[in-house]
C-alpha cells in the first residue's frame, strides 16, 4: 500500500527517477497522472443562522495527456482536469490490469 497522506502530491507514471508511484506497465507514460490533494471549502448556516465556512482536504487526480489514459471505476477521465476521488475508488492507468483503491486509514484498518 501507499499512505498517500505524507505530501500534498503524487506524481505516478514509468520515470522511476521522477514518479513518486512507479506503473511500470508498457501502455503507461512516462509521466501519466498526478494525485493531489486540494483545499475544497463548504458553507453551511449554523442552528443560530450564522454562515459557517468548513476548509476539507480531498484527494484528486488529473491525466497528463497520457496515450492510453486514465480510468476512475472504469471510466476514461478528460486529460488536464481535476477529478475528485471518493472513498474506494478504483484507478487505473493505460492497458494495466493493476488497480488501485483510494481507502482512508479507518476502512484500511478494518
Amino acid at each position: 500500500p501507499y499512505h498517500i497522506h505524507r505530501q500534498s502530491a503524487y506524481l505516478m507514471g514509468r520515470e522511476r527517477r521522477i514518479c513518486d508511484i512507479p506503473l511500470d506497465h508498457p501502455s503507461c507514460s512516462s509521466q501519466h497522472a498526478v494525485l493531489q490533494f486540494r483545499m475544497t471549502q463548504k458553507q453551511s448556516v449554523a442552528d443560530d443562522g450564522t454562515e459557517k465556512t468548513t476548509r476539507i482536504v480531498r484527494p484528486y487526480v488529473m491525466d497528463l495527456g497520457s496515450t492510453n489514459g486514465t480510468f476512475v471505476n472504469g471510466e476514461r477521465i478528460e486529460a488536464q482536469r481535476y477529478v475528485e476521488l471518493l472513498e474506494r475508488d478504483l484507478l487505473r492507468f493505460g492497458y494495466s490490469s493493476r488497480e488501485y483503491v483510494l481507502l482512508h486509514d479507518e476502512s484500511a484498518a478494518s
